[in-house]
């Protein structure tokens, strides 16, 4: 889809219904969706993180960036994910979280962005992080730069293959708590795209689909 047009629909996303566990459920591993009937995370004591959710123009066409983190030490190592992070002392809230994760990890300008919403939270039941997803765009192309120390490699999503229902596949994983299972996902590329970022992928998706005439993409 092209920006410009994606543009005018950004009023209407900002005023969407937000879908949380309806959306969440499509991409939800099996074992995972008892969490999603259960609202009361804080019982858990949490790590609060936000990540943002970028749609931006590359070659005037609409995109979504990922990243591919670094191998490490956890729970995480290696997955596909939004640019985000824990919360710090210094920010403000949690949408400042996400802006100074997203340049931390692949330095896009805060001022750059503007921020259209908060998306539901997620929570991450292995590292007990709940998660804040912010949807935000920026007008201009992005010049993506990663963080060694943090990204692997940066994704660049067009948004027609996102809302492609062909990018949605099942694969079978072996994860921190269940092995040779069968998970939805979305496919970038011949990256997999599974867990909380696929539960956000999926919130995201069917509210600009709910925004939008599908059929015109």
């Amino acid at each position: 889809m092209l920006f410009k047009d994606f543009k005018k629909y950004v009023p209407k996303i900002e005023k969407e219904k937000l879908l949380a566990s309806d959306a969440h459920t499509k991409m939800a591993p099996l074992e995972r969706i008892s969490f999603l009937k259960d609202n009361d995370f804080l019982k858990y004591s949490p790590r609060e993180a936000a990540v943002l959710m970028l749609l931006y123009p590359k070659n005037n066409q609409t995109h979504l960036v990922l990243i591919v983190r670094n191998s490490y030490p956890g729970v995480h190592s290696s997955q596909i994910a939004f640019p985000g992070g824990k919360v710090e002392e210094v920010d403000v809230n949690l949408e400042q979280t996400a802006l100074r994760e997203a340049y931390e990890e692949v330095g896009v300008n805060p001022k750059s962005v503007e921020i259209i919403k908060p998306f539901s939270q997620v929570y991450i039941p292995p590292s007990n992080f709940l998660v804040s997803p912010f949807m935000g765009i920026a007008d201009e192309e992005v010049q993506f730069t990663a963080n060694p120390d943090e990204v692997k490699r940066i994704l660049e999503f067009p948004l027609s293959s996102f809302l492609d229902e062909k990018s949605i596949v099942q694969v079978q994983m072996t994860t921190s708590y269940a092995k040779d299972i069968q998970v939805p996902a979305f496919k970038v590329d011949k990256y997999i795209v599974w867990g909380a970022t696929a539960m956000m992928m999926s919130e995201l998706k069917m509210v600009i689909q709910n925004s939008i005439l599908v059929k015109s993409i």
